[in-house]
């Protein structure tokens, strides 16, 4: 294959890393700068120049973009995505994964275990937020720090608040993390590519430092995970839409905790540590998925008009629940089932003798009348605007003084 990585450091050791393990396998491979593309978008086609030239043909590209310049990058990546070049992390993903508060929330509905988070801007609320996470000591995290860089451990409310309001102060966005007490000063990262973790280390802080990040002088090892953590850690950054990324759990009481989904894993000291070629573990995967490019579903499928897609819940008391696939009506109804959810597992393209659950949830491609009958009343929408009520503005609404006309 022809690959193009996207990187700002040609000489940094990941980069290096993967652009001899593509070579040593015989593709061919260039390192461009992500900030001297230009994106194309007058021609008839989606188009790069690079360099001030017309960007040749590439069958993929890995993108490897900084923290500094997220939005330009990650708009390089889209551009190569609707030239149907295949990458392993798409824009979206990136996006997701660089900001944490984006992040947790995208987890948190798919029920992947983090550390209790909560996140306020009102300064009356941050004892509040503090209480709802367990209480001090709590660890403040800026949206879009790296490295360790942002992330200050707060032993009481006092110390939490202050830390918080001068952050506010300075316009910076925070979130406020439970402390995993039993997990101070290690994590583990795993490096997933594809639908496994190829290798995994245990990142261990030295002297009184809780922040374990090889940045800040921490200590890797070796860890065989538990295939709990693999799991979780496989489904993080597939979520996330990374198929190589490097995902950091801590190792809580109750099972692996997920911090964060990196989009640029760091290459050397998972490589010292477990002695593994991960690089070349990348490369091997993006060759054999090089032939499937990323597709927006939901942008293809959604362009026949009165067809898209949505999600069906099958609730107790549905007539679905025991019925299976084929008898539940749906294909009478010009509705096809792409995928089946049924608590963390997924079934993609499920059979028809599947027999359905009170609970699972269907992602379906499908008439949208059809489809509407099957979907909560509350996502409804009036198909019309209604007028301007006589009273726009209700007088009752306590501290709020009713504004005068012409106001």
């Amino acid at each position: 294959m022809k690959l193009a990585i996207l990187s700002r450091s040609l000489r940094a050791y990941s980069t290096q890393r993967l652009r001899t393990a593509a070579l040593d396998r015989g593709h061919q491979v260039k390192v461009l700068d992500t900030l001297r593309f230009g994106i194309d978008l007058a021609g008839d086609e989606p188009d790069l120049h690079f360099r001030g030239k017309p960007l040749s043909s590439y069958d993929a590209v890995l993108p490897r973009v900084g923290a500094s310049v997220t939005y330009f990058g990650t708009a390089v990546v889209r551009q190569f995505e609707q030239m149907d070049v295949y990458t392993p992390n798409t824009s979206n993903g990136i996006m997701n994964s660089r900001d944490k508060l984006r992040a947790s929330q995208i987890l948190s509905r798919h029920g992947i275990g983090m550390p209790a988070t909560a996140f306020v801007r009102n300064r009356a609320e941050i004892p509040h937020a503090i209480e709802m996470v367990g209480g001090a000591p709590v660890v403040v995290k800026l949206l879009e720090g790296t490295q360790g860089i942002g992330v200050i451990l707060a032993p009481t409310m006092k110390v939490a608040e202050a830390i918080i309001e001068t952050l506010h102060g300075t316009n910076q966005q925070v979130l406020i993390q439970r402390f995993v007490k039993e997990s101070k000063g290690k994590d583990v990262r795993a490096l997933v590519v594809g639908d496994r973790v190829v290798a995994a280390m245990r990142r261990v802080a030295q002297g009184d430092e809780f922040r374990s990040n090889v940045h800040r002088g921490g200590r890797v090892e070796p860890v065989d995970l538990d295939p709990a953590y693999q799991e979780i850690a496989v489904r993080a950054a597939q979520i996330m839409g990374l198929r190589v990324a490097g995902v950091d759990m801590l190792e809580g009481n109750d099972g692996p905790l997920v911090m964060e989904v990196n989009s640029s894993p760091g290459l050397e000291g998972i490589e010292a540590a477990t002695k593994l070629d991960v690089a070349g573990a990348i490369v091997d995967y993006i060759a054999d998925q090089s032939g499937f490019p990323d597709i927006d579903v939901r942008q293809r499928l959604a362009v026949s008009t009165g067809y898209g897609v949505a999600e069906i819940a099958v609730m107790s008391g549905s007539d679905m629940v025991g019925q299976a696939l084929q008898d539940s009506g749906l294909w009478e109804k010009d509705i096809q089932v792409l995928t089946l959810h049924r608590g963390t597992r997924v079934v993609p393209n499920p059979s028809g003798q599947k027999v359905l659950e009170d609970g699972d949830r269907l992602l379906c491609f499908g008439k949208h009348e059809n489809m509407r009958s099957l979907i909560p009343a509350r996502s409804r929408r009036p198909r019309r605007v209604r007028k301007l009520p006589k009273q726009p503005i209700h007088a009752d609404v306590p501290g709020v003084p009713v504004p005068s006309p012409g106001s």
